[in-house]
């Protein structure tokens, strides 16, 4: 394994030739950066910004990505993970486990495995209660992009039980969202969403039976994948799947279904990630769209 040092913390590299990930032992768990074959990290850098974590101190962003418990209550979500993590080598990759949370009861690990040859990372997230009681979360997958690019939010187009009288598709808003920020693209396919924003920040959250969202930039795609159940409940109001944005970044998140987990027990929740290169804008998006979906369908 070699050894960086990236935002002032140590980092493991890991690289299958078409990308190359950071993951730090200093803290986390976190992958802190996603390097493209001509070096550039396609993750936010973050090393100052901070949340109050309640009566706990600062959590830091650093940027890149990160798991946190769903719903978001800042006196649990928020709280500080600036303890080193223990890392080991797994197939194609590493396994990152964090210390025992005497707060939550919850240990969260992940596993990152880099397809060969393949500009692909896969990631599972897992949440092992190690308490005497149930805890009753959600992974909560979360990547912090750069500025400067476009976010990709696929909607739900098809009929509820082949029924055009039923309802197709929700959008949820967090209350500091204005929905005239012209940084929103509101369409029927997809809703884009600028990461272009001089003040103030926006949140929409979706179910996404889709089953991907995906980030532009500089002529680099960045797809995220996660499945939907429909079978199963999600926070904030159904959502499977959100974006944040302010000035300084952008947020691609996914969630798993709630769950009340035993003491114990383990859940999981899996990303695929997938980089494409030389990608313009184009004047449709239903390019990019079917480019991703034709992508899924052949995988």
């Amino acid at each position: 394994m070699q050894v960086r040092t990236f935002l002032g913390l140590e980092c493991i590299e890991i690289t299958n030739g078409a990308l190359s990930l950071l993951v730090t032992r200093s803290v986390g768990p976190r992958i802190l950066a996603l390097f493209t074959q001509n070096g550039e990290n396609l993750f936010a850098e973050l090393p100052e910004h901070t949340l109050d974590c309640p009566g706990r101190g600062a959590y830091f962003l650093y940027g890149g990505h990160r798991l946190w418990l769903a719903p978001e209550e800042p006196g649990r979500t928020y709280l500080p993970d600036d303890d080193p993590v223990h890392i080991e080598e797994i197939d194609s990759g590493l396994q990152v486990t964090q210390k025992f949370d005497q707060v939550t009861g919850i240990q969260k690990v992940l596993r990152i495995r880099l397809e060969k040859n393949q500009p692909v990372v896969k990631v599972e997230h897992s949440l092992t209660n190690l308490s005497a009681s149930e805890v009753t979360c959600a992974p909560w997958a979360i990547t912090q992009m750069k500025t400067g690019g476009v976010a990709i939010l696929p909607q739900y187009n098809g009929l509820i039980e082949g029924n055009p009288t039923l309802p197709n598709r929700t959008v949820t808003l967090w209350p500091y969202t204005d929905t005239n920020n012209p940084a929103i693209i509101w369409g029927n396919d997809t809703i884009l969403v600028r990461a272009n924003m001089q003040d103030g920040a926006l949140k929409i959250g979706f179910p996404n039976p889709r089953g991907w969202m995906a980030y532009w930039q500089r002529n680099t795609l960045f797809i995220k994948r996660a499945v939907y159940n429909n079978q199963a409940a999600y926070f904030d109001s159904g959502s499977s799947s959100e974006c944040y944005c302010n000035p300084d970044f952008l947020e691609l998140e996914t969630l798993g279904p709630i769950s009340t987990i035993q003491p114990g027990d383990s859940i999981s929740h899996k990303e695929t990630w997938r980089v494409y290169s030389g990608i313009s804008w184009p004047e449709n998006t239903q390019e990019i769209t079917d480019r991703i979906e034709n992508e899924a369908a052949g995988s």
